[in-house]
């Protein structure tokens, strides 16, 4: 199939390049004249493993191909991506500014029957908005011509993003045109070869999945960190909570592991969103608030544990902080614990050493104003002259680490681990202090 992907963020350009390497004709478009110059050397301007190579690979046989010029796009293609961006307003809602403005364009150039797909995270009733404005543009130049609107919302995790779209647990069609219907189950056969994956419901049903899917997960993430709290208080250990909880199938373990907190693209931002939406229709969302509300208080749970270590004197001391993006396998930022931390531990007059494997540009990026924090080439130097350790983001490389450097490094052998990484027991016989999240 022709298909058009208007905007070359994370969801557009994975989404582009996934379908391309199923065989599809693919034009990604967007206005960023600078990216559109880096895709077409094939550069990547996001990281996430796996990506380039496939974007290089499908660019080289000729079926992915980069551009700012969406008349082409849309004259081409028979299904057109709507993938940009929804930042949230002051008030928490989604900016649909973007989406409609991509709308508009759309409808511009269109002569003939187009499939216009809502790709990006939008508030329910979105879809009947891109329909308004596209037949509005369309009423002024005098053109007649059918055309479909539809919700296929993203279900994409950030370092696994691939896999998630060529092995999808389920593909969210929103619409009830047969005809438009029909053209998406072609298009997502090949991704649904063991059995059919793809589930058609209405457009605002289909909106309202993706939020309630991620708000879901949100939540599960809050509950867990708030037992975690009074594990703390009480004397248990929230990991053997965990364990007898998550056995049950009706939970299962996904989503139960303590820590410090949420972050990223989707969760914080659609969090808001739904309280908004809630607004909207005078219901208050008290679930959701309260999940947001303890997903910020989370976020300060490792300088409240290292503040009570010190008794509340840290001033003129340095910390080392292993992980600076949300999560493993990313180097998104956005809404990231470790900004949280580092903020508060330079405001109360204490210095940072970090490091990150892979978002040491995008930290410079966010925090390079802030004199308090240095970065290092690796996380063992990052320990020099510490008075303790804080674990953030648990990539990989942090899980077995060399605790007898990491305690001969540091000035005051203490860890403090945000993700429940390590074993206490082994961690204390090395030497070493230890605090986790809810572990006795």
């Amino acid at each position: 199939m022709k298909l058009a992907i208007i905007g070359s963020g994370y969801v557009g350009l994975t989404s582009g390049a996934c379908f391309a390497d199923m065989g599809n004709n693919v034009i990604s478009v967007d206005k960023d004249l600078r990216k559109i110059e880096m895709l077409q050397k094939g550069e990547v301007p996001i990281y996430e493993p796996g990506l380039e190579n496939l974007v290089k690979r499908n660019m080289a046989a000729g079926r992915l191909s980069f551009t700012s010029d969406i008349a082409q796009a849309v004259r081409e293609a028979l299904i057109l991506f709507i993938a940009v961006g929804t930042p949230p307003d002051e008030d928490g809602s989604a900016d649909l500014s973007y989406v409609l403005t991509a709308a508009e364009e759309i409808a511009t150039y269109m002569d003939g029957y187009r499939v216009i797909v809502d790709k990006s995270t939008v508030p329910v009733g979105t879809a009947d908005l891109v329909k308004a404005r596209i037949q509005e543009v369309l009423d002024k130049r005098g053109v007649k011509t059918d055309f479909d609107v539809i919700s296929n919302p993203e279900f994409l995790k950030e370092g696994a993003a691939i896999e998630d779209f060529m092995k999808p647990d389920r593909v969210v069609i929103g619409t009830d045109s047969p005809r438009a219907a029909e053209l998406m189950r072609q298009l997502y056969a090949p991704f649904c070869r063991t059995h059919d994956r793809v589930i058609i419901m209405g457009v605002r049903a289909a909106e309202m999945t993706k939020y309630a899917a991620n708000a879901l997960l949100a939540t599960k993430i809050s509950f867990i960190n708030e037992i975690s709290r009074l594990c703390d208080a009480y004397g248990a250990d929230v990991e053997e909570v965990r364990n007898g909880v998550g056995s049950d199938s009706r939970i299962g373990y996904k989503f139960i592991y303590p820590g410090v907190g949420y972050g990223g693209s989707c969760f914080p931002k659609d969090i808001k969103a739904l309280i908004n939406m809630g607004q909207k229709v005078d219901y208050e969302n008290r679930i959701l608030k309260a999940v947001e509300a303890v997903n910020q208080d989370q976020k300060l749970v490792l300088v409240e544990k290292l503040l009570q270590h010190f008794k509340g004197d840290i001033a003129g001391k340095s910390f080392a902080l292993w992980g600076l993006a949300f999560k493993p396998q990313t180097d998104d930022m956005r809404e990231a614990p470790s900004i949280v931390i580092i903020n508060a531990l330079s405001a109360l007059g204490a210095r940072v050493q970090a490091y990150d494997p892979i978002a040491m540009q995008e930290a410079k990026r966010i925090l390079g104003d802030n004199s308090a924090l240095s970065l290092f080439e690796d996380e063992y130097s990052a320990l020099k002259n510490c008075h303790g350790l804080l674990l953030v983001t648990e990539w990989r490389q942090f899980r077995y680490p060399d605790f007898k450097r990491i305690k001969k490094a540091l000035l005051e052998p203490v860890i403090f681990d945000g993700r429940n990484q390590y074993d206490p027991e082994r961690v204390r016989e090395m030497g070493l202090t230890y605090y986790g999240i809810g572990r006795a």
